[in-house]
């Protein structure tokens, strides 16, 4: 491979010949040979985003003149654009301020300005003025994520509650069998059971938009350790404005930027908030591989579509794919979130010293959040078809309908009438005419399962 020469601080290193990086971030790649996982597209694209409001803020405030300005400017929007993806190698697992990766982008930004558009910038003294790496990366992992909550996670998750909302419309009157510690129990509807899905992830939509509003607080400006210096006081006001003009989220300057550099606290939060949607998808997933489950020795409610032969061995075998696909999205974001809690804690006296790592989990799941939530509405809730003889023959032949007459033949006599029924296999309307005295009519009302699914109190009148 063809190196050239660079320098910094410590000396000359070889670079390849055709990098827009330099010494800063070649000495990273050459430390951290961990993960060979570099930081994500999208922090790269929120990182080069913040070094263009950087440059507008420098530009009004007086420190920095237009032509420079406009040239990081120029370069940082086109990274932003995606260009240059390649020129991002350093290591998730690198210095925990990520400073290795803030110096990637101004070297690869001064570089490719020298090239693309012959002006002579400094990765510290042009492209990173104003900043600290302490300030830089907290900001872009801010921006990062509420841009994936506000384009992507959202809109996923409002088609899965739409769609829910649609799906409960469908089979709106189909009774089944309720089911408590995977015991039958007292009928519902599977419209109830599709509302109650669809109320967990609205609850959640309600979570994130509260989120949004600390995640929106920008750290930039508080350079070093939070107090600040080599800045304007006003540099860290205008460069949330900046970003939230050119990406339609409000975006302001977090009022205590020692705050913003030593912890991640919201960060945290929306993890959480991420562990709790993990929570909700993986009820769902696994309520909807139950109901799948069979066709002839399962439940078999529902039938999911078929997308793929299931076994390598057992013709004609069918799995709900999607909903197990779903399940594993749900485990990893529960790990992401341990290890972003551990990140957390990692903030030593005025610096978080687990950002990249923090960054990269984040958004790891938020990726796998928005995209899980397409594919299970609309590969497996959307078009799953209900088989209503064999809701209607477990429910006819559930015992536990018995609990509507507690109030009329008292607990005892029901559960004697249960037992009977459980144990001559009979149905409890049949067992309940002959150890009660009410009559057929009376009996058929109050064991009604459209009925008892409206819930009240029953009466014999």
């Amino acid at each position: 491979m063809a190196t050239r020469i660079e320098k910094d601080s410590l000396g000359e290193v070889e670079v390849p010949a055709d990098a827009l990086w330099g010494a800063q971030t070649q000495r990273a790649v050459n430390n951290f040979p961990i993960s060979g996982r570099p930081m994500p597209e999208r922090f790269i694209r929120a990182l080069a985003e913040v070094k263009r409001a950087c440059a507008l803020a420098n530009e009004q405030l007086g420190l920095m003149d237009a032509d420079t300005a406009r040239a990081i400017v120029t370069i940082a929007e086109r990274i932003a654009s995606g260009e240059w993806a390649d020129q991002f190698p350093v290591d998730i697992f690198q210095t925990g301020s990520g400073t290795s990766t803030n110096m990637n982008m101004n070297e690869v930004i001064a570089r490719a300005a020298a090239q693309e558009l012959g002006v002579s910038l400094h990765p510290n003294d042009h492209v990173n003025m104003s900043q600290s790496s302490n300030d830089t990366i907290p900001t872009a992992i801010h921006v990062s994520a509420a841009v994936a909550v506000k384009d992507d996670l959202l809109p996923a998750l409002d088609h899965l509650i739409d769609t829910l909302a649609r799906k409960a419309e469908e089979v709106e009157g189909i009774v089944k069998t309720g089911r408590t510690h995977l015991m039958d129990a007292m009928p519902v509807t599977l419209a109830q059971e599709l509302d109650a899905w669809k109320v967990q992830l609205e609850d959640v939509r309600e979570r994130l938009e509260d989120t949004l509003k600390r995640l929106v607080r920008l750290p930039q400006g508080g350079t070093a350790v939070g107090t600040g210096v080599n800045a304007d006081p006003a540099f860290g006001p205008t460069v949330a404005g900046k970003l939230a003009e050119r990406l339609g989220l409000p975006f302001v300057s977090m009022d205590n930027y020692f705050v913003g550099l030593s912890s991640q606290d919201t960060a945290l939060e929306l993890s959480g908030q991420l562990n709790v949607l993990a929570a909700a998808l993986m009820k769902i997933a696994n309520d909807l591989r139950w109901m799948n489950s069979g066709p002839l020795a399962g439940l078999a409610e529902i039938q999911l579509p078929a997308l793929q032969p299931g076994s390598s061995i057992m013709p004609g075998k069918v799995n709900p794919v999607i909903p197990e696909a779903v399940a594993m999205v749900c485990a990893q974001i529960t790990g992401n979130h341990a290890a972003i809690t551990v990140g957390a804690q990692s903030g030593n006296f005025q610096l978080n010293v687990m950002l990249p790592m923090i960054a990269a989990n984040l958004l790891e799941s938020l990726t796998l959040a928005t995209n899980a939530m397409r594919v299970l509405t609309d590969k497996a809730v959307s078009g799953f078809t209900v088989n209503r003889a064999n809701l209607e023959k477990a429910l006819e032949a559930n015992p536990i309908l018995v609990t509507a007459l507690n109030r009329v033949v008292g607990y005892e006599l029901g559960a004697r009438i249960a037992k009977t029924a459980y144990a001559e296999g009979r149905p409890v309307l049949e067992v309940a005419r002959e150890m009660t005295d009410l009559d057929d009519a009376t009996l058929r009302r109050l064991l009604d399962p459209a009925r008892l699914t409206r819930g009240g109190t029953p009466s014999i009148d």
